[in-house]
């Protein structure tokens, strides 16, 4: 696979992709929501898509994590086909998807929505009961293990802050199994601080070893993180590239599109400079 205009991403010698999208398309009636989209996941590694709003990026995270099937293509898990049903089935299969609201209750303790949903139980038959004290420790122990230092775990996950939230929904997702790791725009509501404390933690979820796909518009937080980027433009792809054969600058153009920039350059420029 290689970039428009960039070198061929480097593939010699590397094991077989987690996750692979083979001339993927989706449509929504007459509309083309994504048409010819090809991009690779690897174990360890990061892979960005950006574009800008209405690229297709929500139509490829709905695909991935199961929600919508695509129309044309394929979709590869280690290799062999995958037509995920639902997001369950995708789950199951280790793909988890963080999205934008983090499906998090403010008013429960951090430990109460770390196991929402998967509660550990002490006890059997009609004595089986929730094991807070379990959940707890693993709770503590998973978020140190990410590098996150939460004081006490029974604080209400609403005081925490906007980049703590997400570093704990990274760390739920890695602890119940996921090898491929979508999230969708983690920074987009962020200041440059709580930005980086993402960033941050997606790189120790690398480091674990879980594909991770890092879906955002903002090639400045794309690029220090990412390993290989795929650019979508109103649909379609521009090019999958490896973080050696672009820079971010390349990046910002190739997703506004460069003649769009010049123009705008051009126009904002004033008489006389």
């Amino acid at each position: 696979m290689s970039g428009a205009g960039g070198a061929p991403v480097d593939r010699a010698a590397r094991t077989t992709p987690l996750l692979e999208l083979r001339d993927v398309g989706k449509d929504y009636g007459s509309v083309i929501a994504l048409d010819g989209v090809s991009a690779t996941v690897r174990a360890g590694e990061v892979t960005c898509v950006l574009g800008d709003n209405g690229a297709g990026k929500s139509t490829l995270i709905k695909i991935l994590s199961g929600v919508h099937r695509a129309d044309r293509g394929a979709v590869l898990l280690d290799g062999r086909p995958a037509d995920f049903g639902s997001p369950r089935e995708a789950l199951d299969a280790g793909v988890a998807t963080v999205y934008q609201d983090l499906a998090m209750i403010p008013l429960m303790s951090i430990w109460r929505n770390f196991f929402l949903g998967a509660e550990p139980t002490r006890g059997w038959g009609p004595f089986r009961r929730f094991d807070a004290a379990r959940a707890k420790e693993v709770t503590r122990r998973e978020l140190a293990a990410m590098g996150i230092d939460i004081r006490d775990p029974d604080q209400p996950v609403g005081t925490l802050s906007g980049g703590e939230r997400q570093s704990v929904a990274i760390a739920r997702a890695v602890h119940f199994g996921a090898r491929v790791l979508i999230l969708d725009e983690p920074t987009s509501a962020l200041g440059v601080k709580q930005a980086g404390v993402v960033l941050r933690y997606v790189a120790q979820a690398r480091d674990r070893g879980v594909g991770v796909v890092l879906i955002t518009h903002n090639p400045h937080h794309a690029h220090p993180v990412g390993d290989r980027f795929l650019v979508l433009n109103r649909g379609r792809s521009m090019g999958e590239f490896a973080k050696a054969d672009i820079s971010r600058e390349e990046l910002t153009r190739l997703m506004a599109g460069g003649a769009e920039l010049d123009a705008l350059s051009h126009e904002l420029e004033r008489p006389g400079s």
